[in-house]
């Protein structure tokens, strides 16, 4: 998708791929088969580009760094990237800025013996009480890398096999998941576009609302917070800021240094879209408009079914439904795999809601059980 969004401005991209297979590599003008964790392969990337930005977090923060040192322009940078990688250290940024965020403790397995992480355990379960949410402190994303625990019984058979910082968090009662995209240029002008409400399961999106049901005041509240913690971090390209929404308001959950599942509807529902706005950002060029085009937009995620069948092969029944704009992402099929999207823009919530919905399960997107689709969804 930064790849199509780069043909439109007249750019050429390279990929660094970790297999000729991958997705971008498509589209890609040039592909370099290789790992980010290899100083060779980002140096081969870096010689070939004028600025280096990435579609996920896990890479050496410090091989970013040392080319960063040799004048590689590398957007958003190593400071950035950090407080992506690293859960724990995100929260005492945010904490130390005065950012909401759930109440939590830090376990650092390495140091600690039974005795001294269960008194951490028992101690946070008191004053916050039981479940808890237990978090890995690098690697998770979708859901991985994070744990329920009901009981310290629970809490100690998640850590067994851990090492390293896991952070213990208090388990927050949502009134609404909420995300908001923000583009950054490193020169400092910045942008936001409306927040959106989610839905997850199993700790993975599956339907992005614009606006969904939050009231127009959480919209703007949730704004000013993603670009505080934008100009935070000194982003430089385009980040998501995922909260959540309680009775007692805003909170950060998580955060993502670059293009999210989230913003994706922005390619037809909104004046430029979260890909073109990233390359402009780490291009430091001058940021298009986020507003809209539509009173109301649905995204909805096509994840492969129990037949691992390709959705591909069903393209003509998602194309069938009027307005929907299919976006297959070329990854191989198999169960629970995240493979496309589908976009409704309209002026009726429930109306695009149900189109979105019905060409992704037409897709072959499994049900989701834990979600009340529509009437009218089959």
């Amino acid at each position: 998708m930064a790849g199509e969004a780069a043909s439109t401005l007249g750019l050429s991209m390279a990929v660094l791929a970790e297999s000729p297979t991958d997705a971008a590599c498509d589209v890609a003008a040039e592909v370099i088969v290789g790992s980010p964790h290899v100083e060779g392969a980002l140096r081969s990337l870096a010689e070939r580009c004028d600025v280096v930005t990435f579609d996920h977090e896990l890479v050496d923060l410090s091989l970013i760094t040392l080319l960063a040192s040799e004048g590689v322009r590398i957007h958003p940078g190593a400071d950035t990237l950090a407080l992506a990688v690293d859960k724990v250290h995100m929260r005492a940024v945010f904490v130390g800025a005065g950012i909401p965020v759930p109440a939590h403790a830090v376990l650092d397995l390495a140091h600690l013996d039974q005795s001294g992480m269960e008194d951490v355990l028992t101690s946070f379960g008191r004053e916050h009480g039981w479940p808890l949410v237990l978090k890995a402190a690098r690697g998770g994303y979708d859901g991985k890398g994070v744990w329920p625990a009901d009981d310290l019984a629970q809490a100690r058979a998640v850590l067994a096999p851990l090492t390293g910082h896991v952070l213990v968090e208090e388990h927050v009662e949502i009134e609404a998941e909420v995300a908001v995209m923000v583009a950054r240029r490193p020169s400092g002008e910045t942008v936001s576009w409306p927040a959106v409400e989610t839905a997850q399961v199993g700790g993975v999106c599956r339907e992005v609302l614009v606006p969904g049901r939050l009231p127009a005041a959480v919209v703007e509240e949730a704004a000013e917070l993603g670009r505080h913690v934008a100009d935070l971090a000194g982003a430089a390209g385009v980040m998501a800021v995922e909260l959540f929404l309680t009775s007692e308001g805003l909170m950060v959950n998580e955060i993502a240094t670059r293009p999210h599942n989230s913003g994706h509807w922005t390619i037809e529902g909104a004046i430029t879209s979260q890909f073109e706005n990233h390359l402009r950002a780490v291009l430091d060029l001058p940021l298009g408009a986020t507003r809209p085009s539509h009173p109301q937009v649905a995204s909805v995620n096509v994840f492969g079914g129990a037949s691992g069948a390709d959705p591909a092969g069903l393209l003509p029944h998602g194309l069938a439904i009027e307005g929907a704009h299919v976006h297959l992402y070329g990854k191989g099929a198999r169960p629970g795999r995240k493979l496309g999207h589908v976009t409704v823009c309209g002026g009726d919530p429930e109306d695009v809601r149900a189109r979105a919905w019905k060409a992704a399960l037409a897709l072959g997107s499994p049900r989701p059980d834990a979600l009340s689709l529509p009437d009218g969804v089959a």
